[in-house]
């Protein structure tokens, strides 16, 4: 089989007919986790909801996100990855619609949710058909094509929101729902023609193959990850008993998965393979540097320094900026450790400064916060994305990179919860340092698991 794709792969394996489609799909869901954004007001005007009703719209999209990322990687190499992705891309098409149509409250739920299951498969089948093409070619990793995928979401990082805005303002919210038709259309064209088509052949037994699935394990994930997410997006001691729930309910997970022959989770490849956790950790902790600093920095520029929105936005575009164009940089010398211990040192510092600011700061020390944390959400994209591509198991790489999403899931939805401890009713210059303290503790713990995993190389 290996023989056969060889002589099937292109002497340029990773050509733009290859890859085009699997980026453009991989971003349609960082690009509907933002686009949202500035459609809530006119949705919650249009059906009569407050802000905490249109909130289950973000809510709803990352929880199936983080079940859905992990559960596709599994489906991939039993039914194909390009069918996976084709999939996928077809549920996104079917949301676009719905959401269109938007004729209640509950369809744009279920727009959502569909949404977040099916752009859940577009990356973990990227990640496993570009270790497959790697692996045939023996091309080693593919370093380049990891900083695009990196380089991407930075991108769209940057310019969902005010994309968002653009198509709100002069098509009304129904646009950033529409936008996922054209654009799902164009991937599934894409992945149609660039992407070679399935080795695997569709299961003829497939009730064993469903069995094969682990249905019992993903409704056990499901179950604990929606669980512990809730907890996390407001802990508190009367929800204490859904942190409960989540503790019972993995550990049910890691007893069914030691006992079953193809688990959704490998705990025991988990287990022995430690790097690979301290991966995901690193991850979580940097997307909950990442989004703490970016929203708590945001709302006390607003609240307490005074600044307007727009210019709050144009303060933190050098964050952006200088995340993009770090990430390519590094993507292109291939360099993982440096850039890890790097990012653990820039939300160091950058809580540090942090710590030294007032409401009346200069404008400059703004600027230099902003550049920190863009410095360090740009090392830490392609180096531990690098990272999670060589500790991964070749034979299980959809579902590890399934997992990463979700940790960095764990990470976004848990930065909600500190800034809303840190800064309560209003945006203090008191409640900023609280911030500034958290991203202080984030780089020294972001560092301490890169100098600690003494298998993480130097260069990808």
């Amino acid at each position: 089989m290996t023989t056969e794709r060889q002589h099937r792969t292109p002497s340029h394996p990773f050509g733009v007919a290859f890859t085009a489609p699997l980026v453009l799909a991989s971003v349609l869901n960082p690009i509907n986790s933002s686009l949202i954004a500035t459609a809530m007001v006119g949705i919650g005007v249009d059906f009569h909801r407050g802000p905490a009703d249109t909130a289950v719209l973000i809510s709803v999209l990352y929880l199936c996100s983080a079940v859905a990322q992990p559960t596709m990687g599994k489906l991939g190499p039993l039914f194909g990855e390009r069918r996976v992705m084709i999939g996928g891309i077809v549920l996104v098409l079917i949301a676009g619609v719905i959401g269109t149509a938007g004729w209640s409250f509950g369809a744009l739920v279920a727009s959502r949710a569909l949404l977040g299951i099916g752009t859940s498969a577009a990356y973990p089948m990227a990640m496993s058909l570009i270790r497959r093409r790697a692996d045939a070619t023996q091309s080693g990793v593919p370093s380049r094509i990891l900083g695009i995928f990196s380089i991407t979401a930075q991108v769209i990082a940057m310019v969902g929101l005010p994309i968002g805005g653009v198509l709100t303002g002069v098509f009304g919210w129904r646009a950033v729902f529409f936008i996922n038709v054209p654009a799902a259309s164009i991937a599934l064209v894409l992945v149609a023609i660039g992407v070679p088509k399935d080795d695997v052949s569709i299961p003829s037994d497939l009730r064993r193959t469903l069995a094969a699935v682990d249905p019992l394990g993903i409704a056990l994930f499901a179950s604990a990850v929606v669980a512990a997410l809730e907890f996390l997006r407001s802990p508190s001691v009367q929800s204490l008993r859904l942190g409960a729930i989540a503790l019972a309910l993995t550990a049910a997970l890691v007893v069914w998965e030691r006992r079953f022959a193809t688990p959704l989770i490998d705990v025991r490849m988990l287990a022995a393979n430690r790097p690979l956790v301290r991966t995901y950790l690193r991850q979580a902790l940097a997307a909950l540097g990442m989004y703490t600093t970016m929203y708590g920095v945001s709302q006390w520029m607003e609240q307490s320094a005074g600044y307007s929105p727009t210019r709050v936005g144009v303060l933190l575009l050098p964050m952006s900026a200088v995340s993009i164009v770090v990430a390519a940089i590094s993507s292109r010398r291939g360099a993982v450790r440096v850039p890890l211990l790097a990012t653990g040192a820039a939300f160091g510092a950058a809580g540090l400064v942090m710590l030294l600011l007032t409401h009346d700061a200069p404008l400059w020390s703004l600027l230099a916060m902003s550049l920190l944390i863009g410095l360090a959400n740009g090392l830490n994209s392609f180096a531990n994305q690098a990272a999670l591509f060589m500790q991964s198991p070749a034979d299980q790489v959809g579902v590890a990179s399934g997992l990463y999403r979700t940790f960095a899931y764990i990470g976004a939805i848990t930065s909600a919860s500190l800034i809303g401890a840190a800064f309560g009713d209003h945006a203090t210059d008191a409640g900023f340092h609280v911030v500034g303290w958290a991203t202080v503790g984030i780089g020294a713990a972001v560092a301490l698991l890169t100098v600690t995993d003494r298998a993480l190389p130097r260069h990808a």
